[in-house]
């Protein structure tokens, strides 16, 4: 199986493997977009010479969307392998992939976000513990941040401490959000019209800068829903589910 490199030159002909294929699409255009801006931080995005999603990207970890603290490691943001071409290895091959490009940068290890059980839109922690990853921190009120160290080391990565606890002082609810998932270009506005639909207040921060992601209330900076001051979920919520939400926090 063919890798492929996704570049600044080749990013407008490539299939970027999320659940979009219309260039056109407001999805595909935002995350284009995110990854064209990010491949002057290091960002590396490669994929599997199918359609669908079978990908690996990652960005050395001082330039992570991610509030932690992780010098000289490299961060995992997002490796996803689904539908059809589950099974067949690729996870394994893209993430050696990363294995051998982090080693040839002469990074420390691998650091990415997951939880104590399998969940949305977070790596599988079973898969993790597999290939050797190990937990190297922890934050409420599920996350967990793995490690792969390439040599022994006493540098273990670590949660900053502003999503120790996801509380932050908002009435209502307020999302956090960044375009390095498609996905939020399309449903984050529609959570917006939802919310004024139902007469709530919804708060959109839209994190669009490297300092607002790591100074961000919770770890995964993609999507993340607070009520009332406090953490509910950082799965992508549907305009259906989110009303569902609404209408059980009366």
């Amino acid at each position: 199986m063919e890798i492929i490199g996704v570049t600044g030159e080749n990013i407008e002909k490539e299939h970027i493997c999320c659940a979009i294929a219309n260039n056109k699409d407001c999805q595909v255009q935002s995350k284009k977009a995110w990854l064209t801006q990010r491949f002057a931080d290091g960002l590396v995005f490669k994929k599997c010479d199918v359609r669908g999603k079978c990908f690996i990207e990652y960005v050395p970890a001082e330039n992570a969307w991610a509030p932690i603290d992780a010098p000289g490691y490299m961060y995992i943001d997002c490796l996803w392998v689904s539908g059809q071409h589950k099974g067949h290895g690729y996870s394994n091959l893209l993430l050696n992939e990363c294995i051998r490009d982090a080693k040839e940068k002469r990074k420390k290890g691998l650091v990415i976000l997951s939880a104590k059980k399998k969940m949305a839109f977070l790596s599988d922690p079973k898969y993790l513990r597999y290939k050797g990853f190990q937990v190297a921190d922890s934050a409420a009120p599920y996350y967990e941040l793995y490690y792969l160290p390439f040599t022994e080391t006493t540098d273990i990565p670590h949660f900053k401490e502003c999503v120790k606890k996801p509380l932050i002082d908002t009435s209502g609810y307020i999302l956090y959000y960044t375009n390095q998932c498609p996905f939020t270009a399309k449903y984050a506005p529609l959570l917006k019209e939802t919310a004024e639909k139902m007469g709530v207040s919804l708060q959109m921060m839209h994190i669009e800068t490297t300092e607002q992601a790591q100074s961000a209330p919770a770890p995964f900076t993609t999507f993340s829903l607070f009520y009332n001051g406090s953490f509910v979920t950082n799965e992508i919520l549907s305009p259906a589910k989110f009303e569902k939400m609404i209408l059980a926090n009366g």
